[in-house]
């Protein structure tokens, strides 16, 4: 049996899919709420279903977890409640880890590509203490994430107790199926595939950077099936451990996407540029691109889904379908 945190979300519910699909027993932790995030479990109804705030009395009774897939996290880029934050993406995961430590249960955990901020100190996922603490998150979401992965490093720096598996996964912009709850923050491609589908123009947000163009921002798009072969790979190979970038390896820019949502939905380019929210100016990550030198060395072997076969499969598949969940 296994349990999958954040298991009623868009990577999580994902994962919860595949992990049905192979005949896995799997506890979701996870609320449903009144938005229809429910539907995200509808084809694959969990062994069990937990609220959080039940999630630590469910672990005092010691089930028999074989791994634990922690994905429930604050994980807007524009929350303000640090304390929630804190709480929830700091203390929660490490009461899990050490849960997992001493029941010798293994560990995944999601970090975030947040933590590497306006990119100036680069996308490599070095777990050390040094290299993490060149870091500068740009966001309250970024940070709480960075300061659990510098408290992994300091606890394995200083010996403590471990699961005898850990992985924590820096997943880059991800998109695809089962994201339709998240109001705000689902994916670039989702809001674009709508606005044509209204029949308004793309609109792309004005570069905020001194000599970068219009449209030329670039972030790591990832498939939400690729994201989830990480993990799978990672539940298949217990003796990996470590911090790994999950991302293609590939900047694409907001162009780049425009063009491929237009050519998936059969229509010609239309864009539109407009001014970047007050909110998002000098937060905004201009340029990411995941270091995937690790996960490689690690042994993964899948290969990763190009921006335009993605938005194609996610727009075709998914999008214009009348049941649009995996």
């Amino acid at each position: 049996m296994m349990m999958v945190t954040g298991g009623a979300g868009f990577i999580g519910s994902n994962l919860h899919a595949a992990l049905a699909r192979r005949g896995v027993e799997t506890v979701v932790v996870d609320w449903l709420g009144g938005q229809g995030k429910w539907r995200n479990l509808a084809k694959h109804p969990p062994a069990r279903l937990i609220p959080p705030e039940a999630l630590d009395g469910f672990l005092a009774a010691d089930p028999p977890l074989e791994a634990l897939v922690h994905l429930g996290a604050v994980s807007e880029t524009t929350a303000t409640d640090a304390d929630r934050a804190w709480a929830t993406n700091v203390e929660l995961p490490l009461r899990l880890w050490r849960w997992c430590a001493l029941r010798g249960v293994r560990l995944i955990y999601a970090s975030s590509a947040a933590t590497y901020g306006d990119g100036s100190a680069g996308f490599d996922d070095d777990a050390s203490l040094p290299a993490l603490r060149r870091l500068r998150p740009l966001n309250l979401y970024g940070w709480t994430k960075h300061a659990f992965d510098l408290r992994v490093a300091r606890m394995l720096a200083n010996g403590e107790p471990r699961p005898p598996q850990w992985a924590g996964l820096k997943f880059f912009n991800v998109y695809g199926p089962n994201e339709y709850h998240k109001g705000t923050m689902v994916s670039v491609v989702k809001v674009k595939h709508d606005e044509l589908a209204a029949g308004q123009p793309l609109r792309l947000f004005r570069s905020d950077r001194p000599g970068l163009a219009d449209g030329a921002q670039a972030r790591d798009f990832v498939w939400v099936g690729d994201a989830v072969d990480v993990v799978l790979w990672l539940l298949d190979a217990p003796d990996v451990s470590g911090l790994f970038n999950v991302g293609t390896g590939r900047a694409r820019t907001y162009l780049d996407l425009g063009r491929a949502v237009c050519d998936a939905a059969g229509r010609e380019p239309a864009i539109a540029f407009v001014e970047m929210p007050p909110a998002l100016r000098g937060q905004y990550q201009a340029f990411t691109e995941a270091s995937t030198e690790r996960l490689r060395a690690a042994g993964f072997p899948g290969q990763f889904t190009s921006l335009e076969d993605g938005i194609r499969c996610y727009i075709q598949t998914y999008l214009t379908q009348a049941d649009p969940y995996v």
